[in-house]
């Protein structure tokens, strides 16, 4: 656990010393983590094919042997007849690790339950209510699965920061994104971290939209998903754990095994009682993530999924060392409001072979809901790079993987916007320049142009602001300002995927069509067009 606490005075010890000296005599068994005596128990169970699907494990269940199970800091395989005993304390989330072709029971909102809660006590009094009281430990902890088809070929979906302040972001977010996405071939979809923003009472309806869409639904905790009135970063995720369960677990499904990460380090100052957070991972969950991966072959596919992006990790490089010599992995993160590809390399102390891909993935919420209206009185949401608010859909084969760009409410085909005059003189000297965004970009993409039948040019990629953000932002600025129920768009900020350049000189008179065309590093090729006319 991270975080300041208070030096605890000489009466406060001996009433700890005492507290926990009681625990041991009603519990009966000692154990210890990061190096502090508690009250340690063991949590015992089985894991099993639920052959009726009742839940419960009876007389036609199977169980299951070689099921990995977790309290998040230790993991331990069931045996021959399914069953696994692991240390817990008064506030320890058991997890069973969902293995290849098998799923866990979903609940009505679609959201996956392979975990128990112990917390006899239940969660601290908090404005937003956690855990209630668990009771004492159960007899046997127990984890039912059902057997499914997992081909090698599947695609996920990804959504950045959902991020609803109230019931109204609620509903756009239902009517922006949710529609062209029910009936999906999915396997299953992800919040990668700021599902709420702030007020954590959005998360059950937010989860009742998005079960729409008909897939399990795993989440990612967010900064702006935690306790803010929280005491330090063991009670901080008390909401989220009452709603979605443990903040960091892992999963596999197909070929891939997926690890979820808590990278939200919550701190407490001593001197003022101000909160603050970081982005961090800490000791214990480092430790899961390095025991989880020893069991993982070195050919397996590996996908990191977290919230703020891994270059914004305190402790990134123990992180490093524990992925850089796997020739298949891949990092996933949202928090900043932006599309992004990121190569990581020695610069920031990667010593793999290779350099690492990690994806800034777009926000659902774009720039926080903000901007002008469009015709269904939801806001456009520009991101400040330039790109729509949307998600993105990850598509696995086996060890590769492609993704793919959405923008919410246009056609599959919406992949760039170019900005160029719609007019311009014959003899123009000024005034010719082009800029192409095309949201997926990235350092591996090309980018060439051409107008009419004319020969093709190559455009130039370089970080900067986008032009056509740049223009709504300067034309909405000052119209949104007497709309106080819109807000003002951010700040542009500089883009990764802008390409730019310049018409040709002397174009003929007429009306000619401008067309780009880009191909990433996955050999895709996406094409757009735009219209410009020549005058005297």
């Amino acid at each position: 656990m991270t975080g300041s606490e208070n030096r605890p005075t000489q009466a406060m010890k001996f009433l700890c010393l005492f507290a926990t000296a009681m625990a041991l005599t009603l519990v009966g068994i000692v154990g210890t983590t990061n190096s502090q005596p508690q009250a340690m128990a063991t949590a015992r169970g089985r894991v099993f094919h639920d052959v009726n699907g009742n839940g419960v494990f009876d007389d036609v269940d199977k169980p299951l042997s070689g099921i990995r199970v977790s309290n998040g800091l230790d993991l331990v395989t069931t045996d021959a007849h399914g069953a696994y005993s692991i240390p817990v304390d008064d506030d320890t989330i058991v997890f069973v690790i969902k293995p290849r072709g098998w799923r866990t029971p979903l609940s009505e909102d679609n959201l996956p339950r392979f975990y128990y809660i112990h917390k006899p006590a239940g969660s601290p009094d908090l404005r937003y209510p956690g855990v209630a009281p668990t009771g004492p430990l159960p007899a046997s902890i127990d984890f039912p699965l059902s057997p499914q088809e997992e081909p090698e070929r599947f695609e996920a979906i990804l959504f950045g920061d959902t991020q609803p302040r109230n019931l109204q972001e609620v509903d756009w977010i239902a009517q922006d994104v949710i529609p062209d996405l029910i009936g999906t071939k999915a396997a299953f979809g992800v919040t990668l971290g700021d599902i709420a923003f702030d007020d954590l009472s959005v998360m059950r309806p937010l989860n009742q939209a998005i079960a729409l869409i008909g897939i399990p639904w795993y989440n990612v905790a967010g900064n702006h998903d935690l306790n803010y009135d929280a005491s330090s970063r063991k009670t901080a995720n008390e909401t989220f754990e009452s709603i979605y369960g443990p903040s960091y677990y892992s999963f596999e499904y197909g070929p891939v095994h997926f690890i979820v990460l808590d990278d939200i380090e919550w701190h407490i100052d001593d001197g003022t009682g101000k909160a603050t957070y970081r982005g961090g991972l800490g000791t214990e969950q480092l430790q899961f993530v390095k025991q989880d991966l020893a069991a993982i072959p070195h050919d397996q596919m590996v996908v990191l999924m977290m919230h703020i992006p891994i270059i914004g990790v305190h402790d990134r490089q123990e992180l490093y060392r524990l992925i850089e010599h796997r020739p298949f992995c891949l990092s996933i993160s949202g928090h900043t409001h932006h599309h992004e590809h990121v190569w990581i390399k020695k610069d920031d102390g990667w010593e793999g072979p290779a350099p690492h891909h990690h994806i800034i993935n777009v926000t659902v919420c774009g720039s926080w809901w903000s901007g002008a209206p469009d015709e269904r009185g939801i806001p456009h949401t520009t991101m400040a790079d330039g790109a729509p608010n949307g998600y993105s859909i990850l598509r696995f084969d086996g060890n590769s993987y492609q993704l793919d760009y959405r923008a919410a409410g246009r056609p599959a085909d919406y992949q760039m916007e170019i900005d160029a005059p719609s007019a311009l003189k014959v003899d123009a000297t000024e005034g010719r320049a082009i800029a192409v965004n095309v949201f997926n970009g990235s350092e591996k993409m090309t980018v060439e142009m051409r107008v009419g039948s004319g020969p093709w040019a190559a455009l130039g990629q370089r970080r900067a602001v986008d032009p056509t953000y740049q223009k709504s932002f300067d034309r909405e600025s000052a119209i949104l300002a007497k709309l106080p129920a819109f807000r003002k768009l951010p700040n542009p900020k500089p883009s990764s995927h802008v390409w730019f350049g310049e018409l040709p000189a002397n174009l003929p008179l007429g009306t000619h069509p401008i067309e780009v065309v880009a191909k990433d590093h996955w050999g895709r090729i996406f094409t757009d067009r735009r219209i410009v006319r020549i005058e005297e």
